[in-house]
């Protein structure tokens, strides 16, 4: 799970980097640093998902795929369904 947090977090800021860099100085160094790890990103967040303990959960795997933002949405279902085999109920949406 950690592996796939960090995964996540650096898929979701990559992803912000990449279309600032280019609507901004458009550096070549930045794109050619960021893009890469933004690569990598997704492929560690697909892999770590699948083997998760609770990934057979409804759509944790189908979400993981989803470019820049999969993980976050993996993390949530994950972690929604963690919660709702311990008992809790998941937290109230604002239906926004």
């Amino acid at each position: 799970m950690r592996t796939l947090r960090i995964a996540a977090a650096a898929e979701a800021a990559s992803l912000l980097i990449l279309p600032a860099n280019l609507l901004t100085t458009h550096t070549a160094a930045v794109s050619t640093l960021v893009g890469p790890i933004h690569g990598t990103a997704y492929l560690v967040v697909v892999a770590a998902t699948w083997p998760a303990p609770g990934a057979a959960a409804p759509g944790a795997r189908r979400r993981s795929v989803v470019p820049g933002v999969g993980g976050l949405l993996a993390l949530r279902r994950l972690r929604d369904t963690d919660r709702s085999r311990a008992g809790q109920s998941p937290p109230a949406t604002t239906g926004l």
